[in-house]
C-alpha cells in the first residue's frame, strides 16, 4: 500500500541548512513529497524526504555526533574503578565505601532510562534539552566528586547528579541514532554503545599509571571541562527526523521480507504485533530477559568496578594492570559493536548465549589468577570477560524490537534496561562486601555461576504471540531459506 502525500509547508529563515526545526522535530522543506507505504506486517514508513533536506548534512554525522558525547560519559562509569586508589588515599575510604558509590551511580543511570525513553517515544522532548541537561549534570558529578572529601557529598553529587546525567546522555544518543537508522539500527546503535566503554580507555591508562591523591583534584576538574565540552558541543546539532522516517534509498518492503539490506530478518523475525510496555509486562518473556540482564548486567559491572583494584594485587607492575584494565575496558567496547553483526547470522538468542558463556569462563580465569596470582590469566580473563561483558547490552535492544515491535521498543527496552540498576547494587555494592568477606577467589567463582546461569536461561527467551501448541517455539533461531 503507498499514499502520496504533501509534507506541510513550514516557510521561515533557512541560513546555512535546508531544513526548519521545531521542538528539536525536523519539518521538510515545503517542496518535498513524501509516501506513506505500508510493508506486509502493516507497519507505516515515511519516505521522501533526504537527510540532506532535513538537516544540512549526511546522516553518518548524526551517528559521529553522537558517538562523541557517549565516548565521554563512559568515563563515568568504567573509569571510575581507576580512581578508586586515590579516592580511597585522599579521603580515607574504605573499598566498600568507595565502591558504593559507583552503585548508587548505576542505579540513577540505568533508572532514568525509562522515563527518558517514554517521553522520547512520546515525541514530548527533542534531543537536544535531554543531552544538553545530561552534559551540565554529568560534568557537576565529576567537579562534585573532585571535591567532595565526604561520601554523602560524593554520593549527592558523583552518584544522583552525574549518573541522571550518564543516563540522560546515554538515551538522547542512541534514541536519536536509532531514529535515523531504522533500517540499521541494532548495528548502528550498537557502534555507538561500544564508545561508552572503549572511550574511556585514555583515562584509565591514565590513571593507572600516573593518578593519585594529590593530583586528583585538578584532574577531575580539568575531565569535567573536557566531557562538558565533548558532550554539549555536539549536543547542540541533536535532531529528530520526522515520525516513521524512512531512507528513500532503502525499499521498506523488500527490507521487511529480509532482502539483501536486512540480512539479519531471516534468523531474527520481526514480532507478532506491537505490544504496549504494559502488555509487555504481562508475557512471560519480559521478566525473563529482565532477570537475564540482572544477573549478566551484575557480573560485567563487578567487573568493571574491581578490575584495577583486583589486578593491583595479582599484577607485578603497573604496565601490567593497565594492560589488563585497558583490555577489559576496549574489548567490552568492542564486543558490544560486533555482537549484533554476529546475531544476524547466527540468531540473537544463540548470540546472547555465547556472550554470557564466554563472559562466565572470563571469571573463572580471574578466579584461577586470584588463586595462583598468575598474570597471564589475569589479561585473558579480562579479554573474555570484557567480550562478554559488552556484547549482550545491544542485544538486548534487538530482543525488545524483535519481540515486542517498533512503537514502545524504546520504552520496553527502557523497562528492561532497568534491570542494570538493581545488577549495580547486587554486582558493585554486594560485590565488595563480598570480596571483604570471602575473598577474590571465590568471588570470582560466584560471578561465573551467575553469568553461566543467565546464558543457560537465555534458552526460555521465544517471541511473545506464538500459538502455544507449535512443535518449535523458538522460531527465531531456526534457520530457514525464505524470511518470514
Amino acid at each position: 500500500m503507498e499514499k502520496v502525500v504533501q509534507v506541510p509547508c513550514v516557510r521561515g529563515h533557512v541560513g546555512a541548512l535546508s531544513a526548519y526545526s521545531m521542538e528539536g522535530v525536523v519539518m521538510a522543506k515545503p517542496e518535498s513529497v513524501v509516501r506513506e507505504i505500508r510493508d506486509n506486517h502493516g507497519r507505516s514508513y515515511r519516505v521522501g524526504e533526504s537527510p540532506e533536506e532535513l538537516i544540512g548534512r549526511p546522516r553518518s554525522s548524526v551517528l559521529w555526533q553522537a558517538w562523541t558525547p557517549m565516548a565521554a560519559v563512559g568515563v563515568l562509569q568504567y573509569g571510575y574503578g581507576a580512581a578508586v586508589p586515590a579516592l580511597m588515599e585522599r579521603n580515607g575510604w574504605s573499598l566498600v565505601g568507595a565502591i558504593w558509590l559507583l552503585a548508587a551511580w548505576t542505579v540513577f543511570q540505568a533508572g532514568v532510562g525509562l522515563p527518558a525513553a517514554y517521553l522520547r517515544e512520546r515525541h514530548r522532548i527533542g534531543p537536544r534539552p535531554v543531552i544538553l541537561t545530561g552534559a551540565v549534570l554529568s560534568a557537576l558529578g565529576l567537579v562534585a566528586l573532585a571535591h567532595s572529601t565526604d561520601l554523602l557529598g560524593a554520593l549527592l553529587g558523583y552518584a544522583v547528579l552525574g549518573g541522571t546525567g550518564a543516563g540522560l546522555v546515554y538515551a538522547a544518543c542512541t534514541s536519536t541514532v536509532a531514529k535515523w537508522y531504522p533500517e540499521r539500527m541494532g548495528r548502528r546503535v550498537s557502534t555507538l554503545t561500544g564508545a561508552f566503554a572503549y572511550g574511556s580507555v585514555p583515562f584509565i591508562l591514565a590513571a593507572v599509571v600516573g593518578l593519585g591523591a594529590a593530583n586528583l583534584t585538578p584532574v577531575l576538574d580539568v575531565a569535567a571541562v573536557v566531557l562538558l565540552v565533548l558532550v554539549a558541543g555536539p549536543g547542540l546539532l541533536f535532531r529528530d527526523p520526522p515520525a516513521r522516517w524512512w531512507p528513500a534509498e532503502v525499499d521498506p518492503r523488500a527490507w521487511a521480507l529480509g532482502s539483501a539490506t536486512n540480512p539479519g530478518r531471516r534468523q531474527n523475525p520481526p514480532a507478532i504485533r506491537d505490544f504496549s510496555p504494559v502488555q509487555a509486562l504481562r508475557t512471560r518473556v519480559l521478566p525473563v530477559m529482565y532477570l537475564i540482564l540482572l544477573g549478566a548486567g551484575a557480573v560485567s559491572l563487578f567487573n568493571a568496578a574491581f578490575v584495577v583494584v583486583f589486578a593491583g594485587g595479582v599484577a607485578t607492575s603497573v604496565g601490567a594492570v593497565a594492560l589488563a584494565a585497558g583490555l577489559f575496558a576496549g574489548i567490552n567496547g568492542a564486543g558490544r559493536a560486533a555482537s549484533v553483526g554476529l546475531s544476524d547470522r547466527l540468531g540473537r538468542c544463540r548470540t546472547l548465549n555465547a556472550v554470557l558463556v564466554v563472559q562466565g569462563v572470563g571469571q573463572l580465569l580471574f578466579a584461577l589468577s586470584a588463586t595462583t596470582g598468575s598474570t597471564g590469566a589475569l589479561v585473558v580473563g579480562a579479554v573474555l570477560a570484557g567480550i562478554g561483558g559488552g556484547g549482550f547490552y545491544p542485544l538486548f535492544a534487538s530482543l525488545a524490537r524483535e519481540y515486542f515491535g517498533e512503537q514502545s521498543a524504546l520504552e520496553v527496552h527502557g523497562l528492561v534496561y532497568s534491570a542494570k540498576a538493581v545488577g549495580g547494587v547486587l554486582g558493585i555494592g554486594l560485590a565488595a562486601l563480598a570480596v571483604t568477606t570471602w575473598g577474590w577467589g571465590a568471588t570470582f567463582a560466584g560471578a561465573a555461576v551467575v553469568s553461566l546461569a543467565s546464558a543457560w536461561a537465555t534458552g526460555a527467551l521465544r517471541r511473545p504471540g506464538l500459538p502455544s501448541t507449535l512443535p518449535l517455539p523458538r522460531i527465531p533461531e531456526q534457520s530457514s531459506g525464505y524470511a518470514v
